[in-house]
C-alpha cells in the first residue's frame, strides 16, 4: 500500500515542519516590503497614542509640575467626584450630546443620500464635475471655514442675511443666538465634509454586481426600487460600521471649530467638554482635573463603542470586531 504525502498549504497560516512560527517567518520574508511600509504608522501610533497614556495617572494625583508624576500626591477619585458633582457638568453634557445627536440626524445620512444621487447620474463627465465641486470644501482648513461662516452670517453684509432681506425677511446676528449654534455647527460641517464622505459609499456602490442591476431593469424595477432593494443593502455593512464609530464618540466634539465659533453670547449652548478642558487645563493650569475629565469621557466613549458594536453584531451580523 502506497501512502500519499500531504503537501502543506502556502501562506501565512501554513504549518510547516518546524512549526507555525516558521510559516510566519517565511511570510515575513516574502512580504517584508509591506511590513516596512506600516512601520511609520506603528511608530506614530505608539508615540502619539500609547505613550501619552502614561500621563493619564495625573487624573488620580494632585499634580504639581515641580514634583513630577510620582512626586505628586495621590488623591484617588477626588477629581472625578468634583467633575461629576460640579454645577456645569449637566450643561456640558447637554451641549455635547445635542450637537452630536444633531450631527447624527443631519450630518450622518447626508453623504449616504448624496452618494446614492451621484450613483444615479448618467453622464460620467457631469458626475466627476459635481464630485470635484463638493469635495473642494473638505480641503479648506477649519480656521478658514469658520472665518467664512462668520462672514456669511454677519448681520449687515452677510450673504445669508442679504438673501433673507431680499425675500422679505430681516437680518439677524445668528452667532449671538444660543439656540442656533448647534444648527450652524452641523450645517457648516455638512457643507465641508459631505462630499468627502461620499467617497466611501461610492466605493461600496461600485462593488454592486452589474448583472443584478440589469436583471432588475429587465424586471421593470424603477430607480427608486433599485436604490431600496439593491443599492442600500449593498452599502448597509459600511453604513453600520461608520454608525458604530459615530455613536462611539458621542462624548467628543470637534474642539477647534467650537472654539472658533464660540462667543460670550452663545456660550450657554456652545460650551462643551473639549472647550471646558481647554479653558481649565491650558489657561488655568488645572492639569489633574482636566485629565480626569478627558479620561472619564474616553471611558464613556469606549463603553458606548463596545455596546453599539455588540448590538450591531447581534442584530445585523456586522461589527468592528
Amino acid at each position: 500500500m502506497i501512502k500519499s504525502k500531504t503537501i502543506p498549504p502556502k501562506g501565512a497560516a501554513a504549518t510547516v515542519k518546524n512549526g507555525t512560527g516558521a510559516g510566519w517567518g517565511r511570510y515575513f520574508r516574502d512580504y517584508w516590503q509591506l511590513y516596512l511600509l506600516i512601520i511609520p504608522a506603528v511608530v506614530f501610533t505608539i508615540i502619539f497614542c500609547y505613550y501619552p497614556m502614561y500621563g493619564a495617572q495625573i487624573a488620580f494625583r494632585d499634580y504639581k509640575f515641580s514634583k513630577g508624576f510620582f512626586g505628586s500626591e495621590w488623591v484617588g477619585l477626588k477629581h472625578f467626584e468634583r467633575y461629576i458633582t460640579s454645577s456645569n457638568f449637566w450643561t456640558l453634557l447637554r451641549n455635547t450630546l445635542v450637537i452630536n445627536l444633531h450631527n447624527l440626524l443631519v450630518g450622518f445620512p447626508a453623504p449616504i443620500i448624496l452618494s446614492l444621487m451621484l450613483n444615479e447620474l448618467g453622464s460620467e463627465r457631469y458626475k466627476k464635475t459635481v464630485q470635484m465641486i463638493i469635495y473642494a470644501p473638505h480641503f479648506i482648513s477649519v480656521v478658514t471655514m469658520c472665518g467664512m461662516v462668520r462672514l456669511f452670517l454677519q448681520r449687515e453684509t452677510g450673504v445669508i442675511n442679504i438673501l433673507l432681506m431680499l425675500l422679505g425677511g430681516t437680518g439677524q446676528d445668528w452667532l449671538s443666538k444660543p439656540e442656533m449654534f448647534s444648527t450652524i455647527y452641523v450645517l457648516s460641517g455638512v457643507w465641508q465634509n459631505v462630499g468627502w464622505g461620499t467617497i466611501i459609499y461610492l466605493a461600496a456602490l461600485s462593488g454592486v454586481d452589474p448583472q443584478i442591476i440589469e436583471a432588475a431593469k429587465i424586471d421593470g424595477a424603477s430607480r427608486f426600487q433599485k436604490i431600496i432593494y439593491i443599492d442600500l443593502p449593498s452599502i448597509l455593512p459600511t453604513v453600520t460600521i461608520l454608525l458604530i464609530m459615530t455613536l462611539g464618540s458621542m462624548m467628543s466634539t470637534g474642539f477647534e471649530k467650537v472654539l472658533l465659533l464660540q462667543n460670550q453670547l452663545n456660550i450657554e449652548r456652545s460650551d462643551v467638554f473639549a472647550t471646558f478642558v481647554y479653558r481649565l487645563g491650558i489657561k488655568d493650569a488645572q492639569y489633574s482635573y482636566t485629565t480626569a475629565v478627558g479620561l472619564f469621557n474616553s471611558v464613556v466613549n469606549v463603553i458606548l463603542l463596545a455596546s453599539f458594536n455588540w448590538l450591531a453584531k447581534v442584530s445585523t451580523k456586522t461589527s468592528l470586531w
